[in-house]
């Protein structure tokens, strides 16, 4: 698989339950490196695999979205959320889904373990912006999506943009631009053959 790129909503990747990464080696490395790439150049502050075409639990963030600030970049191989507190609401974008917001209520504290790249075990306690994009950013490596947690009220303001971007991507399959969904899930059934235990 050579460079990677956004893909965007409903691409079948962003519906995949990721499994578990196994070993991290140079090409790991490489995909994170392009995928925090992607990220500053989108200005988001979070990305998750699935989200570039890899069926693998892990995700990059910086809250700041300022490539400058590395020291704020972290990576997240195998993630768990093991504790939540309290409850907040607040808008969210997505990468995935350009230019489409909504209201998100999500926890307001969590605790994160995880796998950094030199495979260290860690825990965070985290709150305000960083609880929030390592919750949203998990949700994807299941499968779940921003849209998948609005008010039925939001979700109906928003159907017309979702059906715009389906349209989309079914007249990019139909010209050829883009794989066909079957492609597109044998392509991740391979790349999760290669690279983990399930």
């Amino acid at each position: 698989m050579s460079d990677l790129r956004i893909v965007n909503f409903p691409h079948p990747a962003l519906r995949w339950k990721s499994k578990d990464v196994n070993r991290i080696d140079a090409q790991l490395k490489n995909w994170i490196a392009q995928m925090f790439d992607l990220m500053y150049a989108a200005r988001g502050i979070g990305l998750a695999a699935n989200q570039v075409g890899l069926p693998y639990r892990l995700f990059v963030i910086n809250p700041s979205a300022d490539p400058a600030e590395k020291e704020l970049e972290q990576v997240f191989i195998n993630p768990q959320i093991i504790k939540r507190n309290g409850s907040e609401d607040a808008e969210e974008g997505c990468l995935s889904l350009p230019e489409i917001y909504g209201p998100v209520t999500r926890a307001e504290r969590i605790t994160v373990e995880a796998f950094d790249l030199t495979g260290e075990n860690f825990a965070y306690e985290l709150g305000g912006i960083h609880a929030r994009v390592v919750q949203h950013e998990s949700d994807h490596l299941d499968g779940v999506m921003f849209t998948d947690k609005i008010s039925a009220d939001a979700l109906v303001e928003l159907q017309p943009l979702l059906d715009d971007m389906t349209a989309q991507m079914e007249r990019q399959q139909q010209e050829g631009q883009l794989a066909s969904n079957d492609e597109l899930l044998a392509e991740l059934r391979r790349l999760q053959a290669e690279r983990t235990d399930g």
